[in-house]
């Protein structure tokens, strides 16, 4: 049996548009943004953002954009001088936590011409091939298809099929978005907890906790602490 080491607690959170300061969070180890922190994606917001994110008291913060994001896509040199050094900004990208794998995204299907706006089929899929096998977990902005991904104004799905088919392939332990505020919540699902982690309801709301995860990892196997 190989041997754990001590528990990584992650903090999930998405969807904050610019009131993050409303926000109340729990204590953890990594703490983990999955996207549109702004409104409307102005240099001033996106600084006022990192300023606050880069000051919580976790010891790693990683984050993705969004389809608000504009400043992230349109003037992405400006941008990343935005980003403090205590930030991990990930865009298609990787990095290793504690000998956890994470793996982040702010690419979400063509919508009204937002950020990070790609085409359903060849276009998006090229993006999600770039999703490493050995992903623990998974940040995406947007859902994966029939997965927390329902709007109240028209039920049917409206997350990426290409995502879904990679994670089904992939199958990292943990798969947080957001995008989608009505879809808040988690689902346990062939071996991947999926979750949304919309901090905003559908009215703008700052009323959807964080979530907590605890992961361990030893000797390449990752897997959810329960308490």
């Amino acid at each position: 049996m190989p041997f754990y080491f001590s528990a990584v607690k992650f903090v999930f959170i998405s969807d904050s548009h610019g009131k993050h300061e409303q926000l109340v969070l729990p204590p953890g180890d990594v703490l983990v943004h999955a996207g549109d922190f702004t409104m409307r994606g102005s240099l001033p917001e996106v600084s006022a953002f990192f300023d606050w994110f880069g000051r919580q008291p976790y010891r790693y913060r990683v984050a993705v954009a969004g389809n608000h994001d504009f400043l992230a896509e349109r003037e992405p040199g400006i941008f990343r001088q935005l980003v403090p050094d205590t930030v991990i900004y990930l865009e298609n990208s990787a990095v290793t936590i504690e000998g956890i794998h994470l793996w982040g995204s702010p690419i979400t299907p063509w919508f009204f011409d937002w950020a990070f706006n790609r085409q359903r089929g060849a276009d998006i899929r090229r993006y999600w091939d770039m999703i490493p096998a050995e992903t623990d977990i998974l940040i995406t902005h947007g859902p994966p298809y029939g997965i927390l991904d329902e709007v109240l104004r028209d039920p049917r799905p409206v997350g990426c099929r290409d995502l879904l088919r990679q994670v089904e392939e992939i199958k990292p332990r943990v798969h947080v978005f957001g995008h989608i505020h009505e879809g808040y919540g988690q689902l346990e699902q062939n071996g991947t907890l999926f979750i949304n982690a919309s901090v905003l309801d559908v009215r703008y709301q700052p009323v959807n906790r964080a979530v907590t995860v605890d992961l361990q990892q030893a000797g390449g196997n990752t897997r959810i602490v329960i308490p």
